[in-house]
C-alpha cells in the first residue's frame, strides 16, 4: 500500500507588476538537477492548508502580510529528491504581496542545501524560459490567471511523476 501523501500548500505570489516569485533549487544529491518552483511546503501539526502557506512564504521568503487569496489548482505529484521519494498532495493558492525584497534567513536545514535563490519572473520571461519550472505547466496557468482571474473552483492539474 503506497503512503500517504504528503499535504502542501503552495503559494503563486503575485507582486504589483503581476510578476509571479519563485525559488530555484537542486537535488543535493545531485546539484545539477535544477528547477523553479513555487514557495511552498508540508503542514505541520494540525494547521490549515492557508496557514501553511502563509508560514512557508515567511520562512521561505521573509514576505510577511501577504493578502492571500483562494486556492486555484490542487495536484499530485511524486519525485525523488535528496535520497528518498517524495509523494505530494499540493495546493496552490493566489497570493498578493506590495513587498519584493525577500529574505532567506528562515530557510530550513534542506532549503539551505537545495534552494540556490529566488526571482520574481514576468508572465513572458516564464513563456519564454527553457529552464524547468514546477508545475511544468505554470507559464500557461499564470497566463491564463493573469488575463481570466481566479478560477471559480480549484484546478485540478495532471498528475506529475517524476
Amino acid at each position: 500500500m503506497a503512503a500517504e501523501a504528503r499535504k502542501v500548500a503552495r503559494v503563486v505570489l503575485l507582486d504589483p507588476e503581476d510578476r509571479i516569485l519563485l525559488l530555484h533549487g537542486f537535488d543535493p544529491e545531485d546539484p545539477s538537477t535544477r528547477w523553479w518552483f513555487t514557495p511552498g511546503g508540508g503542514l505541520e501539526g494540525d494547521e490549515s492548508r492557508e496557514d501553511a502557506a502563509l508560514r512557508e512564504l515567511a520562512e521561505e521568503t521573509g514576505i510577511t502580510g501577504a493578502d492571500l487569496g483562494p486556492l486555484l489548482w490542487t495536484r499530485i505529484c511524486s519525485f525523488p529528491f535528496d535520497g528518498r521519494r517524495w509523494q505530494q498532495d499540493e495546493w496552490y493558492y493566489l497570493a498578493r504581496t506590495e513587498r519584493t525584497a525577500t529574505d532567506v534567513s528562515g530557510f530550513t536545514e534542506l532549503e539551505r542545501r537545495s534552494v540556490s535563490g529566488l526571482r520574481w519572473w514576468t508572465s513572458a520571461e516564464l513563456l519564454a524560459t527553457r529552464e524547468t519550472v514546477y508545475p511544468t505547466r505554470l507559464a500557461g496557468l499564470l497566463r491564463t490567471l493573469l488575463d481570466e482571474g481566479p478560477p471559480r473552483v480549484p484546478h485540478v492539474l495532471a498528475p506529475e511523476i517524476a
